[in-house]
Formats: C-alpha cells, structure tokens, sequence
C-alpha cells in the first residue's frame, strides 16, 4: 500500500515527468538537432518545423504544436493527467531552450541509436508517470486506455505521417531513414520502461501431480494458483491444468520444483507486459 502512495504522491510523478523531459531534451538538442534528424510525433513537427523556419526555436514549436493536443486530453482523459502533462510539457519546453550542447558523435547510425535511447527512455519515464510529455503521448494514453494499443507501437505509427511530411519538405530521404531507426529504437525503448518491474511468467503446468504441484506453488513459492478442469485431447483423459503467475527470479525455481515432482510434466512459460491484481501491479488511472 505504501508503494502505491508513492507513485501516486505528486513529487514522484514531477520526479518522472523532470527526468523523462530531461531525457527528450537530449535525443533532440543533442543528438537530433546537429545531426538534423526527426525524433517523430509532434516533436518531429517541430523540427521539420524549425528546420524551415530556424527563427523560432524548436522548444517553443512544440509548446504551440502541444496546445490543441492537450485540449483533447482535457476531455478524453482526466484533468489530472493534463494538469501533469501540462507539466511535462514546461518542463521540456524549458531544458529544450536551456539545453545546446551537441554530444560528439559523428557516425549518423550511431547517433540515431543514442537518440532514440535518449527520447524512449525520457518519454517511457513520462508515461510511468500520471501524466506525459505532451504531444503523441497524449494520443497514445487515449488509445491504450480505450483499445488497449500498445503506447510504443500507437507512437510508431503515428510517427510515420510525420516522416512523410520530412522527406516532402526536407527532401533527404538519408536523414529520414536514420530517423526511422532512432524512432523505432525509441518506440522499443518507450516499452520496456513501461514495463519496467511489472512483467511476469504466465506459467501454465499439465501434470498427473497437480496436487503436490500445487502445494509447492502455494508453500514455497508463495503464489496464487488456479486449477482449470481439461482434457486430453487424444486419451479423453480429465486432466486437471494449473495456471499461475511469477516473476522471473521465481521462474526457475518453481522449474525445479515441477520437474522434481513430476519429470515428466508439460509446462508453458509466457511472458506477460502486465499483470494487474493484489501481489502485482495495481491500475494505473490517468
């Protein structure tokens, strides 16, 4: 219960939204910008739009480009979660016009992979956040909660529009396709921070010791399980199915309690993105 005051206490979501900001001001100031790339999503507009029109900065392109965005948060969303992205978008309004200084990467591919580290791992902070930077986030929180999309493959997606427009106006297809590859670095980057600390093994066990299965399960590896009523599909058999749910350092554990009991037992081993629920995360709401 503890942790879950935490995330939803207001420092530690301005914590992650301050990191998370601090994180695209690199991918863009330091890595995007001197190697004139596109990061995608509205911060891709801004560039494109302050690679043609260099007199306003790309921090404020993305500030104006952000506002109707944060409007349709407003009413699709929750007020919370705009107040929060509200923030996230000062804020990296802000360290994009304080932060200038380029890192000293000269290969192109080497910065397109630097750069989507940068910006997966600022907006995947963000977005373990109650709130998000602003821009195709916003978009991707509205999708991911009313359909259940993936965030990183919602801004992938949408990012693809935006490289359309680049290789339109900029005219080099080069600069676009490293674009592509910091992108979809970024996109599996935005990922795996979401998912950081929550995926778990979806275990599912066919034995003829389910009972003894069991107890081990419950005794020593201290985790729900549940008893689902099969049949095998050839024998006509009943077979009782067991299905739980641990993290991966009690994967191999519970591997060899299974295959102690019964060597010949039929396990599968799923990874999950999520697992919701007492013992595991809680639901997240915007």
């Amino acid at each position: 219960m503890q942790l879950r005051h935490v995330t939803y206490s207001v420092w530690w979501n301005l914590m992650l939204l301050t990191l998370g900001a601090l994180g695209i001001a690199l991918a863009v100031q330091g890595v995007a910008v001197p190697h004139r790339l596109i990061t995608g999503g509205i911060s891709g507009l801004s560039l494109i739009c302050f690679y043609l029109f260099p007199g306003v900065s790309p921090g404020k392109w993305l500030f104006l480009l952000n506002i109707p965005i944060a409007l349709a948060g407003w009413f699709w969303v929750s007020r919370r979660f705009i107040l929060y992205t509200m923030y996230g978008m000062l804020a990296t309004t802000v360290l994009l016009e304080v932060f200038h200084q380029p890192f000293p990467i000269q290969d192109p591919m080497l910065a397109a992979i630097a750069g989507g580290v940068f910006l997966g791992g600022g907006v995947g902070l963000c977005l373990r956040s109650l709130g998000s930077s602003g821009g195709v986030d916003v978009i991707a929180v509205i999708l991911h909660q009313r359909f259940g999309l993936r965030m990183g493959q919602v801004g992938f997606a949408c990012n693809l529009a935006v490289f359309a427009l680049g290789w339109w106006f900029l005219g080099d297809l080069d600069r676009i396709l490293y674009s592509l590859v910091m992108v979809f670095v970024s996109a599996q980057c935005v990922d795996t921070v979401v998912g950081m600390f929550n995926q778990r093994k979806l275990v599912i066990v066919i034995s003829d010791h389910h009972e003894a299965i069991t107890r081990a399960i419950l005794q020593d590896i201290h985790r729900g399980v549940t008893l689902l009523q099969g049949h095998g599909g050839y024998t006509g058999a009943p077979k009782q199915v067991i299905l739980t749910v641990v993290n991966t350092v009690q994967q191999k554990r519970l591997e060899e309690i299974i295959f102690s009991l019964d060597p010949n037992a039929f396990v599968i081993v799923e990874n999950t993105l999520n697992v919701l629920g007492r013992g595991f995360s809680q639901r997240k709401v915007y």
